[in-house]
């Protein structure tokens, strides 16, 4: 299993459900209460007329609104994109309503049809957020234009300058761009990084749950060693009693040959943990690399090694689920794009440690190459109908968890193109302290 396959099991990103109904349920009563005390304030604490049976009514519209959703569905319930875009859209309707019956623009709480839009950015797709926006923006233009005075002493006369108006209009039309543009980019970059860590750390799990296996089938062996020893014994004295040529004797023969290969079986069991794939055990840089590059010389591509360094000894490394899948993960990456051959290098010196992974591929597309490490980039889109179907490929996941499990183990990398023709190359670089430590 490779790190892009645990990646399948993550959602989408559209399919992503982030809000839960509870929340945007929450958020229309905090805008419910804060709606109704403003009214009731401005009616009667400072007693100037307002159309309190209209305002009414659509306040109480949304509670009744609020009172269904909850029963309907549930609190706990993650609606759609789709769902929670139309609830955001309701409000901002539902606010315009407000506004239009207390004075529109010249209102100063119209700055609030910035609120929903800001929910929207930080929760919703992209396309969702902009639909928001333009229908707030919709709004703030209707509002403009056209409204009911604006609740004052009836014995004062306010007038707007038109200009003044257009400054807010303006001011609103900035505000929803400028959150439409950035808070949306970044929760969409947080949602991105939070997704494929979080494929990092399942796939690191699942990994630390086959080696975990191999000490519990040692136990296994270690528990079940004595009672088939036993069962070994009591057949022996048995084919002692036994009449030669008999069912018996032929029974017991049958018992002790296979109570023989099951201790075989079990002194197999018993060593799973002390082979050379042993993730506890400290290895060689040299043979390190071409252990993690055998599996992929089969793949039809010459992989080319050049190991030399000034600084003694090749420098060694402890074996870590992080370390054999990040390398693993970058060379397979190489054979899938070389044509026909994968070069490994390896040099060192007492300072530093350099790994390099080239092949003779196109290389990495320009357009991406200042931004390769970053989740969900890729050039490898999977066609569901193709012949590359079964391939987890296509998510942009690979190069990031290869990149941050590396980067776990002090390594930093750099990607790079050798030549115009492509032949793309990552350079890996630890420090030798990091290494040795």
């Amino acid at each position: 299993m490779t790190f892009l396959e645990a990646s399948d099991d993550l959602p989408r990103p559209s399919t992503w459900r982030p809000l839960r109904l509870e929340t945007l349920v929450l958020l229309r009563w905090l805008a419910l209460a804060g709606q109704t005390i403003g009214v009731l304030f401005v009616a009667f604490g400072l007693g100037f007329p307002v159309p309190l049976l209209e305002c009414a009514v659509l306040i109480a519209l949304s509670a009744a609104l609020n009172f269904w959703l909850v029963l309907r569905f549930g609190a706990a319930h993650r609606p759609s994109s789709l769902f929670a875009a139309s609830q955001i859209a309701y409000d901002c309707i539902q606010l315009g309503g407000l506004l239009a019956l207390t004075g529109g623009l010249h209102n100063p709480f119209s700055l609030l049809l910035l609120a929903p839009v800001s929910v929207s950015a930080a929760t919703l797709p992209q396309r969702a957020t902009v639909l928001i926006a333009l229908l707030a923006a919709l709004i703030a233009s209707i509002l403009s234009l056209w409204h009911l005075p604006l609740p004052w002493s009836p014995s004062e006369h306010i007038v707007f300058n038109r200009i003044y108006v257009i400054g807010i209009w303006v001011s609103i039309i900035c505000g929803l761009a400028f959150i439409t543009v950035y808070i949306n980019r970044v929760a969409h970059e947080a949602r991105q990084i939070g997704d494929a860590l979080a494929a990092t750390e399942l796939a690191l799990s699942r990994k630390e749950q086959l080696s975990a296996l191999d000490g519990l089938a040692a136990a296994a062996a270690h528990e079940l060693g004595t009672p088939l020893s036993t069962i070994a014994l009591a057949a022996k004295e048995m084919r002692a009693e036994a009449p030669p040529g008999s069912d018996l004797a032929s029974d017991v023969e049958l018992i002790i040959a296979q109570a023989t290969r099951c201790r075989a079986i079990l002194a197999k069991l018993r060593n799973l943990g002390n082979d050379d794939s042993d993730p506890f055990a400290a290895v060689p840089l040299t043979d390190l690399l071409a252990e993690v590059a055998r599996p992929h010389e089969a793949r039809g591509k010459t992989i080319l090694f050049d190991m030399q360094g000034a600084g003694g000894e090749p420098p060694v490394f402890r074996r870590s689920v992080g370390l054999l899948y990040g390398l693993g993960n970058i060379i397979e990456n190489a054979s899938d794009f070389a044509a026909q051959t994968v070069r490994i290098g390896a040099h060192w010196t007492t300072e530093q440690v350099l790994v390099t992974i080239a092949d003779d591929g196109t290389g990495f597309a320009p357009e991406l190459l200042a931004r390769l490490g970053e989740p969900y980039l890729t050039t490898r889109p999977r066609d569901p109908q193709g012949g590359d179907a079964h391939r987890p490929g296509g998510l942009g996941l690979g190069i990031f968890i290869a990149k941050t499990l590396l980067e776990r183990t002090g390594a930093r990398l750099s990607f790079d193109n050798l030549g115009p023709a492509g032949h793309a190359q990552v350079t890996i670089n630890w420090p030798r302290s990091a290494v040795e430590s």
